[in-house]
């Protein structure tokens, strides 16, 4: 059998309940555009823009790593991006699955194409930061970023396979998952990748990459990504990590986040994970310029200005202890719930 195209969609797709083939979906998105809710009009044009003949997309970036920014992607990466997942995640034609990302940015994007590409039954709602309140559907694949997969928590028991990007799992969030029956992903990747392109199952540590993609690392321990069928470029990230091997890696952190701090390299993201269940507000790690070291650790917490005891850096090496603690009233995220750290301490 050969490869799905762009042009087509497949025979068993149903949006919100109805079968509706490529006609179908250009007379939908006019609808959409022109008389539907906030949150349809992106989709109407999406589906215009895939439908047009062109064999490219224009994509924003959604600015996580630096001012976001338009790029284009190849309609058929987005088809082989999407096989990859339906084989990754073993997902099924007729299979149940819920829409609930904002249809602007290619996590949102990459759900209407992978159901319209395997054949998925995709009810389609309003994103929220609680997108399975108002209903009582049992689904088998759901895509959420981690402020909807935390609101969900009493809902999530219906939902088979949970897939959740855009910003970490922190450790607290990851063991009240572990309870459920769900089986939960944490994924990985970036608009350039075209969503994911590797996933963690939770309770496991490394990162296992999806089909026709291998992964590396360059001079600075940052992970290089080989993704043929997704870009024909080698992508150059600014993850640190640990390679386990050329299909799985360890995520450690941000190379543009390391602390070098008396010559002792520190990266952020390891020690938040050493005091997550220590405080119970948001934070993170930063540092400051200082005389004497370089750069200075920080400790930032999001909230009122409040005592901590000492003891909560008790895991932590002598290197790592914050020397300042700033308290910031509320915290700058990014669209999909990712602490902006340079903004926020600016």
């Amino acid at each position: 059998m050969s490869n799905p195209t762009y042009e087509n969609v497949h025979n068993l797709f149903k949006l919100n309940g109805f079968h509706l083939d490529r006609e179908d979906l250009c007379r939908v998105a006019y609808s959409f555009i022109k008389e539907g809710e906030d949150f349809e009009k992106p989709v109407g044009n999406f589906l215009l823009d895939w439908f047009d003949g062109k064999s490219y997309i224009q994509m924003e970036t959604s600015g996580t790593t630096g001012a976001p920014k338009t790029i284009s992607v190849s309609k058929q990466a987005m088809v082989d991006s999407a096989l990859a997942t339906g084989d990754f995640f073993e997902l099924q034609p007729g299979n149940k699955a819920l829409q609930c990302l904002p249809v602007k940015y290619v996590a949102g994007k990459m759900m209407l194409v992978r159901a319209m590409i395997l054949g998925l039954d995709l009810e389609f709602v309003a994103p929220s930061s609680n997108p399975l309140a108002n209903n009582e559907i049992d689904y088998d694949f759901v895509a959420m970023v981690p402020l909807q997969a935390q609101n969900s928590i009493p809902q999530l028991k219906r939902v088979k396979k949970l897939i959740i990007g855009g910003a970490a799992v922190n450790k607290i969030l990851e063991k009240q998952l572990l309870k459920l029956p769900t089986i939960v992903y944490e994924t990985y990747g970036m608009t350039e990748t075209i969503t994911h392109i590797a996933a963690r199952k939770l309770g496991e540590k490394a990162f296992t990459v999806l089909p026709n993609v291998t992964v590396s690392f360059d001079e600075r321990n940052c992970l290089v990504i080989h993704a043929p069928t997704i870009s024909p470029e080698v992508i150059i990230t600014n993850d640190i990590v640990e390679l386990v091997n050329e299909n799985q890696f360890i995520f450690l952190g941000r190379f543009d986040n390391v602390i070098n701090s008396g010559g002792i390299k520190l990266i952020p993201e390891q020690i938040e994970k050493k005091l997550i269940s220590k405080i119970s507000q948001r934070f993170f790690i930063a540092s400051k310029p200082d005389n004497e070291l370089g750069e200075k650790v920080v400790l930032v917490i999001e909230g009122e200005k409040c005592e901590l005891d000492n003891s909560i850096y008790e895991t932590l090496d002598k290197y790592e202890k914050p020397k300042e603690i700033i308290f910031v009233p509320k915290f700058k995220d990014s669209v999909t719930g990712k602490i902006l750290r340079k903004e926020t301490l600016n």
